[in-house]
Parts: structure tokens; sequence; C-alpha cells
């Protein structure tokens, strides 16, 4: 059941919502579906349009490109170390990875001999492993593994391991820059949770953080994380324990936090930005 009140799971109890916020700009719009925003070194907007199954490029200048047709319905988005770009192929129910030519390298496609579901979100590792997402959305006839869960990977060790298997549809996903935590959204149940990492690929001591959170996340350079609701999205601050609501007038899809500017992308098939 969707919650009305934000709620946090806190030592001393539970903590009321904190204030809201308005102040977003829409920056882009005529797309489908837009999804997984994510920003390079050099400050370059990359997001996906899941229906058109392409990947666009904005850069600080105000320029739009398609900087990749035919992702096999790409959803979201990460770059690695090398500033390669790794994405989720929902469609064709991969991880790929994309070099600066645009080359494509197939990373991931199976779990124990049996399809991934669909990849939906992604997060790289100081180690240079990828969490990743992999529920199901329409029709489930042709899964072939036993439940929507979570994965961790790493390509350059070729292992592939189950981290968590007790959600109902994981979608969002990002871990603290100090690889010490992983956020994960469960839309299915509309909860947040967090996880510590003990070790690559390793999970314990879970927690509910919110009783609301519906789809992506991301974070900011001080660790504060911020994950898209119903018309609006939730600044979480671990420290304190505060939550903001910055509203919005469309439903969010996703968000990516770069230098002090939210990028969301959007159900309607528009980019909006607000500054911090």
């Amino acid at each position: 059941m969707k919650k009305h009140l934000i709620l946090l799971l806190l030592a001393g109890g539970l903590v009321a919502a904190g204030a809201q916020e308005q102040g977003f700009e829409r920056v882009l719009e005529g797309f489908s579906f837009t999804e997984g925003p994510a920003v390079d070194a050099a400050g370059n907007l990359y997001f996906t349009d899941i229906p058109e199954s392409k990947i666009y490029r904005y850069t600080p200048d105000g320029e739009l490109s398609v900087y990749l047709e035919n992702t096999d319905g790409a959803n979201g988005l990460f770059f690695d170390a090398a500033g390669n770009l790794v994405a989720c192929a929902g469609g064709a129910r991969q991880i790929v990875r994309y070099d600066a030519d645009g080359g494509k390298t197939v990373l991931l496609d199976k779990f124990e001999g049996k399809k991934l579901n669909s990849p939906n979100d992604l997060w790289i590792d100081p180690d240079g492993g990828i969490y990743f997402t992999d529920p199901r959305y329409g029709d489930t006839e042709s899964m072939e593994l036993d439940g929507m869960d979570v994965y961790y990977f790493h390509p350059d060790k070729g292992k592939v391991t189950r981290v968590i298997d007790h959600m109902t549809r994981p979608n969002g996903i990002i871990g603290a820059h100090d690889g010490k935590k992983l956020y994960v959204v469960d839309e299915g149940e509309d909860e947040f949770y967090v996880f510590d990492i003990k070790k690559p690929g390793k999970l314990e001591n879970q927690t509910r953080l919110l009783y609301e959170g519906a789809d992506g996340v991301s974070i900011d350079d001080a660790g504060s994380i911020y994950v898209t609701a119903e018309k609006s999205i939730l600044r979480y601050d671990p420290r304190s324990g505060l939550v903001r609501r910055h509203e919005l007038e469309v439903r969010p899809t996703n968000v990516v936090w770069h230098d002090d500017v939210l990028w969301v992308t959007t159900h309607s098939g528009e980019i909006w930005k607000k500054a911090l």
C-alpha cells in the first residue's frame, strides 16, 4: 500500500518528513519515456529513451544529440572508472558496455545458465564490480529465473552472485562513494533500503529507510541520497536522518546529481533540472 506520509526508521523511532521545495526547470521534452541519467567527466548528460531504444547526450552548452541507436531498450546507465558507459539493456536481457567509439561488449546475460529477467539499474563500486537490479515488468512467462533479484558481477573476474533475493521488484540502486553502503528501491513494495557492504558482493544489516520510493536513486558528494517518488524527489541525509521533498509537476523515473544540479528523467518523456 502506498503511504502518503514519509516515515523514517531510526533508532529513536518514527520521524515525520521534512520541508517541501520547488524550483525545477524543464530543459528538454518530446521523448517517449526517459530514464537512466548519467553524467560523464566532462559534464555531459546521457539518458535513455526506452521505447525508442536510444541513448541521448546533452552537453553543458545545451547541444542535444543521439549518442546511440538500437540499444535493445537500454534503461539504467553508469560510467566506469575508464569512462566507458555501462548500460542495462533490458530488452536484450543483458548488461553491456560501450567504449568511447560506441563499440559494444556484452558483459553478462545469464545467471547459473538462465537468462536474466530484464536488467533495470546499476551501480559500479570502487573495485569495478557491478551491482544491478533485475526485475521484470509486463509479461513474466518468458522468465527463466525464479525471482526478481539483485546481483553483483565483476567483469574482470567473471563471477556473478545473487546478493538480494527477497524483494518483490527491485529497481533503483546506488552505493556510497566509499563502497560501504548499498541503497536499493523495492518498487514492488514502495520501500527503500540500505545495506552494509561487508566486502564486494557481500551484503549484511538490511535497514528500511523509507516507506516511499518508486524508481530511481542517486547520491551527491556529501553522501545525501535522492530517490524518486510520486511527483517529487526525496532527499535523505544519512547523518541526520532528515528528509526533504523536492516537488515536481510530473512523475519522475530517475535522477542523477552532478555538480550541485539534480537532473531528472520522467514518465512523460522530459528532462528536468534543479540547482541546489
